[in-house]
Protein backbone atom coordinates (compact mmCIF):
# COMPACT_ATOMS: atom_id res chain seq x y z
CA UNK A 1 0.00 0.00 0.00
CA UNK A 2 1.32 3.58 -0.98
CA UNK A 3 1.79 6.17 1.50
CA UNK A 4 -1.12 8.05 -0.81
CA UNK A 5 -3.19 4.83 -0.49
CA UNK A 6 -2.90 4.53 3.50
CA UNK A 7 -3.42 8.73 3.57
CA UNK A 8 -7.08 7.53 1.88
CA UNK A 9 -8.04 4.35 3.76
CA UNK A 10 -6.62 4.41 6.86
CA UNK A 11 -7.80 6.93 9.54
CA UNK A 12 -8.36 5.06 12.39
CA UNK A 13 -7.92 6.43 15.72
CA UNK A 14 -7.67 3.31 17.84
CA UNK A 15 -6.18 -0.32 17.57
CA UNK A 16 -5.56 -3.29 19.56
CA UNK A 17 -1.65 -3.15 20.59
CA UNK A 18 -1.65 -6.41 19.54
CA UNK A 19 -2.52 -8.64 16.37
CA UNK A 20 -5.17 -11.24 16.89
CA UNK A 21 -5.71 -13.96 14.22
CA UNK A 22 -7.98 -12.72 12.13
CA UNK A 23 -11.10 -15.37 12.99
CA UNK A 24 -10.50 -14.63 16.35
CA UNK A 25 -11.15 -11.52 15.70
CA UNK A 26 -14.13 -12.19 13.77
CA UNK A 27 -15.85 -13.86 16.64
CA UNK A 28 -14.68 -11.88 19.27
CA UNK A 29 -16.55 -8.81 17.00
CA UNK A 30 -19.84 -10.96 16.56
CA UNK A 31 -19.84 -11.63 19.82
CA UNK A 32 -19.56 -7.73 20.90
CA UNK A 33 -22.10 -6.89 18.48
CA UNK A 34 -25.10 -8.42 20.62
CA UNK A 35 -23.94 -6.70 23.45
CA UNK A 36 -23.17 -2.79 22.84
CA UNK A 37 -25.48 -0.21 24.77
CA UNK A 38 -27.02 2.42 22.79
CA UNK A 39 -26.25 6.44 23.25
CA UNK A 40 -28.88 9.16 23.42
CA UNK A 41 -28.64 11.44 20.29
CA UNK A 42 -32.28 13.00 19.89
CA UNK A 43 -33.32 8.73 18.97
CA UNK A 44 -31.22 6.43 20.57
CA UNK A 45 -29.86 4.12 18.00
CA UNK A 46 -26.90 1.77 18.10
CA UNK A 47 -23.47 3.59 18.35
CA UNK A 48 -20.41 1.20 19.09
CA UNK A 49 -17.43 2.51 21.05
CA UNK A 50 -14.17 2.27 19.37
CA UNK A 51 -11.50 0.10 20.89
CA UNK A 52 -8.28 0.41 18.99
CA UNK A 53 -5.57 2.00 20.10
CA UNK A 54 -3.12 2.37 17.11
CA UNK A 55 -3.47 0.71 12.65
CA UNK A 56 -1.51 -2.47 13.06
CA UNK A 57 -4.97 -4.08 12.98
CA UNK A 58 -6.20 -2.04 10.21
CA UNK A 59 -3.14 -2.92 8.24
CA UNK A 60 -3.30 -6.63 8.82
CA UNK A 61 -7.23 -6.79 7.79
CA UNK A 62 -7.25 -4.53 4.90
CA UNK A 63 -4.04 -6.65 3.43
CA UNK A 64 -5.72 -10.25 3.96
CA UNK A 65 -9.01 -8.21 2.40
CA UNK A 66 -7.02 -7.04 -0.75
CA UNK A 67 -4.65 -10.13 -0.87
CA UNK A 68 -8.07 -12.52 -0.70
CA UNK A 69 -11.22 -10.65 -1.72
CA UNK A 70 -13.30 -13.88 -1.42
CA UNK A 71 -12.81 -13.93 2.32
CA UNK A 72 -15.90 -12.61 3.78
CA UNK A 73 -14.81 -12.45 7.16
CA UNK A 74 -11.45 -10.84 6.78
CA UNK A 75 -13.93 -8.36 4.62
CA UNK A 76 -16.88 -8.03 7.29
CA UNK A 77 -14.18 -6.80 9.78
CA UNK A 78 -12.57 -4.50 7.70
CA UNK A 79 -15.76 -3.37 6.60
CA UNK A 80 -16.71 -2.70 10.93
CA UNK A 81 -13.34 -0.71 11.08
CA UNK A 82 -14.13 1.67 8.36
CA UNK A 83 -17.80 1.63 10.30
CA UNK A 84 -16.68 2.07 13.59
CA UNK A 85 -13.99 5.09 12.73
CA UNK A 86 -17.60 7.17 10.90
CA UNK A 87 -16.57 6.25 7.63
CA UNK A 88 -19.44 5.35 6.64
CA UNK A 89 -19.30 5.70 2.94
CA UNK A 90 -16.60 3.43 2.97
CA UNK A 91 -18.31 0.44 5.54
CA UNK A 92 -21.24 0.89 3.05
CA UNK A 93 -19.89 -0.42 0.29
CA UNK A 94 -17.64 -2.83 1.78
CA UNK A 95 -20.41 -4.49 3.10
CA UNK A 96 -22.08 -4.54 0.11
CA UNK A 97 -19.06 -6.79 -0.79
CA UNK A 98 -19.55 -9.44 2.23
CA UNK A 99 -23.01 -9.63 0.78
CA UNK A 100 -22.16 -10.69 -2.57
CA UNK A 101 -20.04 -13.37 -0.82
CA UNK A 102 -22.15 -13.91 1.57
CA UNK A 103 -25.92 -13.22 1.33
CA UNK A 104 -27.52 -14.90 4.45
CA UNK A 105 -25.22 -13.29 6.51
CA UNK A 106 -27.86 -11.16 8.61
CA UNK A 107 -25.39 -8.57 10.23
CA UNK A 108 -23.90 -7.17 7.62
CA UNK A 109 -27.56 -6.03 6.41
CA UNK A 110 -28.18 -4.99 9.72
CA UNK A 111 -24.81 -2.59 10.67
CA UNK A 112 -25.15 -1.13 6.29
CA UNK A 113 -28.39 -0.17 7.33
CA UNK A 114 -27.32 1.36 10.50
CA UNK A 115 -23.99 3.38 7.82
CA UNK A 116 -27.07 4.57 5.86
CA UNK A 117 -28.79 5.51 8.86
CA UNK A 118 -25.96 7.55 9.94
CA UNK A 119 -25.65 9.17 6.43
CA UNK A 120 -28.93 10.25 6.77
CA UNK A 121 -30.33 7.95 4.08
CA UNK A 122 -33.43 5.92 6.02
CA UNK A 123 -34.84 5.13 2.97
CA UNK A 124 -31.49 3.17 2.48
CA UNK A 125 -30.97 2.01 5.46
CA UNK A 126 -35.01 0.72 5.65
CA UNK A 127 -34.23 -2.01 2.73
CA UNK A 128 -31.24 -3.15 4.65
CA UNK A 129 -33.01 -3.25 7.88
CA UNK A 130 -35.90 -5.32 6.30
CA UNK A 131 -33.40 -8.00 4.74
CA UNK A 132 -32.03 -8.42 8.26
CA UNK A 133 -34.55 -9.50 10.09
CA UNK A 134 -35.25 -12.15 7.65
CA UNK A 135 -31.83 -13.62 9.31
CA UNK A 136 -32.29 -11.63 12.55
CA UNK A 137 -36.08 -11.98 13.34
CA UNK A 138 -35.04 -11.30 17.50
CA UNK A 139 -32.50 -8.87 17.32
CA UNK A 140 -33.80 -5.77 19.41
CA UNK A 141 -31.20 -3.02 18.33
CA UNK A 142 -32.63 -3.86 14.98
CA UNK A 143 -35.92 -3.29 15.08
CA UNK A 144 -35.18 0.10 17.43
CA UNK A 145 -32.78 1.39 15.27
CA UNK A 146 -35.85 0.63 12.40
CA UNK A 147 -38.21 2.68 14.17
CA UNK A 148 -35.62 5.54 13.67
CA UNK A 149 -35.89 4.95 10.19
CA UNK A 150 -39.41 4.73 9.79
CA UNK A 151 -39.63 7.90 12.22
CA UNK A 152 -37.20 9.93 10.06
CA UNK A 153 -39.50 8.90 6.67
CA UNK A 154 -42.49 10.31 8.92
CA UNK A 155 -44.26 6.58 9.16
CA UNK A 156 -45.31 6.76 12.69
CA UNK A 157 -47.56 4.13 12.94
CA UNK A 158 -44.55 1.90 11.76
CA UNK A 159 -41.95 3.15 14.08
CA UNK A 160 -44.24 2.10 16.60
CA UNK A 161 -44.57 -1.29 16.00
CA UNK A 162 -40.56 -1.52 14.76
CA UNK A 163 -40.16 -0.21 18.65
CA UNK A 164 -42.53 -2.26 20.50
CA UNK A 165 -41.10 -5.29 18.78
CA UNK A 166 -37.50 -4.17 20.24
CA UNK A 167 -39.11 -3.43 23.68
CA UNK A 168 -40.76 -6.74 23.60
CA UNK A 169 -37.67 -8.73 22.81
CA UNK A 170 -35.85 -7.06 25.32
CA UNK A 171 -37.50 -5.75 28.16
CA UNK A 172 -35.07 -3.20 29.85
CA UNK A 173 -33.40 -2.01 26.53
CA UNK A 174 -33.74 1.53 27.53
CA UNK A 175 -32.63 3.04 24.31
CA UNK A 176 -36.29 1.65 22.69
CA UNK A 177 -38.41 2.69 25.56
CA UNK A 178 -37.32 6.32 25.67
CA UNK A 179 -38.01 6.38 21.48
CA UNK A 180 -41.11 4.28 21.70
CA UNK A 181 -42.20 7.06 24.83
CA UNK A 182 -41.37 9.60 22.13
CA UNK A 183 -42.79 8.20 19.46
CA UNK A 184 -46.28 7.78 21.40
CA UNK A 185 -45.85 12.03 21.96
CA UNK A 186 -45.50 12.45 18.17
CA UNK A 187 -48.92 10.25 18.07
CA UNK A 188 -50.27 12.55 20.67
CA UNK A 189 -51.11 9.56 22.71
CA UNK A 190 -49.57 10.76 26.25
CA UNK A 191 -50.75 7.88 28.48
CA UNK A 192 -48.55 5.13 26.41
CA UNK A 193 -45.72 7.65 27.05
CA UNK A 194 -46.23 7.84 30.76
CA UNK A 195 -46.23 3.80 30.52
CA UNK A 196 -42.86 3.98 29.14
CA UNK A 197 -41.82 6.26 31.72
CA UNK A 198 -42.97 4.72 34.42
CA UNK A 199 -41.42 1.43 32.95
CA UNK A 200 -37.76 3.48 32.50
CA UNK A 201 -37.97 3.95 36.13
CA UNK A 202 -37.55 0.73 37.05
CA UNK A 203 -33.63 0.23 35.56
CA UNK A 204 -32.88 3.76 33.94
CA UNK A 205 -33.37 6.76 35.89
CA UNK A 206 -31.74 8.71 33.46
CA UNK A 207 -33.20 8.00 30.47
CA UNK A 208 -36.76 7.90 32.71
CA UNK A 209 -35.82 11.58 33.37
CA UNK A 210 -35.18 12.29 29.57
CA UNK A 211 -38.33 11.54 28.67
CA UNK A 212 -40.57 12.44 31.43
CA UNK A 213 -38.87 15.86 30.41
CA UNK A 214 -40.27 15.41 26.67
CA UNK A 215 -43.58 14.57 28.23
CA UNK A 216 -44.27 17.55 30.35
CA UNK A 217 -43.29 19.44 27.06
CA UNK A 218 -46.25 18.22 25.03
CA UNK A 219 -48.44 17.97 27.99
Amino acid sequence: MTRSERGNNMRMRKIYPVVLPIVVLFCAFMTASCQKKDQPSGSRSEQAANPYSTDTIFDEVYKKAQQDPADAEAMYHLADLYDRNAQYPEAIETYKKVIKLKPDMGYAYFKMGTAYDRLNQPAEALKAFRTATKYLPKHAVLYNNMGIAYGKLGKLNDEINALKTAVKLRPSYSAAHYNLGVAYIKAKNIAAARKEYEALKGFDEGAAESLRKEIEKAS
